[in-house]
């Protein structure tokens, strides 16, 4: 019977502890993209921490940058560590579209896990995540 009651009292505190968590600190995502950095200059928009947002959705740089021009309907150049845009656009357009590139090249439809890879395969492309195991063809065309 002193078993028991220690296990209840463990339970009611560590439900004590829990519930005594601040919401902000008990919620965490796994991936978190971080936020365009840059500036305009005339009618350019350069960001200055695309490589790292690249390196943090683990995609290839170019394969990021060719989606980007496509949805923002832009062109671009790379320059040292930067990318200079041709258009002004707003940080928070790219934010979206840098978004909807993770939801559709990077986070695992089934587990919700950004551990994915692309693998090609004669002409389809697929998504399989290395955490469930999950695969299915991207249907976005780049």
């Amino acid at each position: 019977m002193v078993k028991k009651d220690k296990a209840n009292e463990y339970n009611l505190l560590l439900d004590r502890a829990k519930s005594l968590i601040p919401e902000e600190l008990s919620v965490t995502e796994r991936l978190e993209i971080p936020k365009v950095k840059g500036h305009l200059q005339g009618n350019k928009t350069i960001i200055s921490n695309f490589f790292q947002i690249a390196k943090v959705l683990d995609r290839e740089i170019e394969h990021v940058l060719k989606f980007l021009l496509k949805e923002l309907a832009t062109k671009a150049d790379v320059k040292n560590t930067s990318v200079l845009f041709n258009n002004k656009l707003s940080s928070v357009k790219i934010n979206e579209k840098i978004q909807k590139y993770a939801d559709l090249f990077v986070i695992c439809k089934e587990c919700g896990k950004p551990e994915t890879k692309l693998v090609k395969e004669n002409n389809l492309t697929f998504l399989r995540c290395q955490a469930c195991g999950a695969k299915y063809t991207i249907q976005y065309r780049i």
